[in-house]
């Protein structure tokens, strides 16, 4: 199939409308989707969540719906409060109090549950049988008294090793003293 240049530009041009309906498209469902979510709606925002540019956000028909779904958050507040929809003052601060009452009872309930579990921990630790302990201190002490001797074990080898290596070192300065006489002495003119 043979495409004419003409065809070709007109394809192209088609789908760059396309693409860019698609994007005014998005910009516009995400506007709606901040509003109905109570998200505070900003020109950044929209463009950032709609992966869309600047100046889309900024264009024709998108700016006006930001601007009007901004309006519109401005104005909510007034309209709930002139439609009885949010609360006075005065019943905002009696939920706020009765809030309050329910945080101090949950505290209190909180700590009688953690004063229960400390006394039952108490009591699990109090029926651990002296003779529990003892078993238990027996295996610790004879834990200890290997240790110990495995430790003075340690001790004479390393002081064994010491003392050879003191001999070792005194046999290598003997050898270095001997070996420089040689030298001395092989370095004499023959007479």
């Amino acid at each position: 199939m043979d495409e004419q240049p003409g065809e070709v530009g007109a394809c192209a041009v088609e789908a760059r409308r396309r693409d860019s309906t698609r994007k005014h498209a998005r910009a516009l469902t995400v506007v709606d989707q901040m509003v109905v979510a109570g998200e505070p709606v900003t020109f950044a925002e929209v463009r950032r969540r709609a992966k869309v540019s600047d100046w889309l956000v900024y264009a024709e028909g998108v700016r006006e719906h930001i601007d009007k779904a901004r309006t519109q958050q401005v104005l909510k507040p007034a309209r709930d409060r002139a439609a009885g929809l949010s609360g006075s003052t005065t019943s905002l601060r009696t939920d706020l109090e009765l809030a309050r009452a329910e945080a101090r009872a949950l505290r209190q309930e909180r700590d009688q549950f953690k004063a229960a579990l400390q006394r039952s921990l108490g009591h699990q630790l109090d029926q651990l049988g002296n003779a529990d302990l003892v078993a238990r201190v027996d295996e610790l002490t004879e834990a200890a008294q290997r240790l110990a001797g495995e430790r003075d074990e340690v001790r004479a080898e390393t002081s064994a090793l010491q003392q050879h290596v003191a001999v070792l070192e005194g046999d290598l300065t003997a050898s270095v003293m001997s070996l420089r006489r040689m030298i001395r002495e092989g370095n004499l003119p023959l007479q």
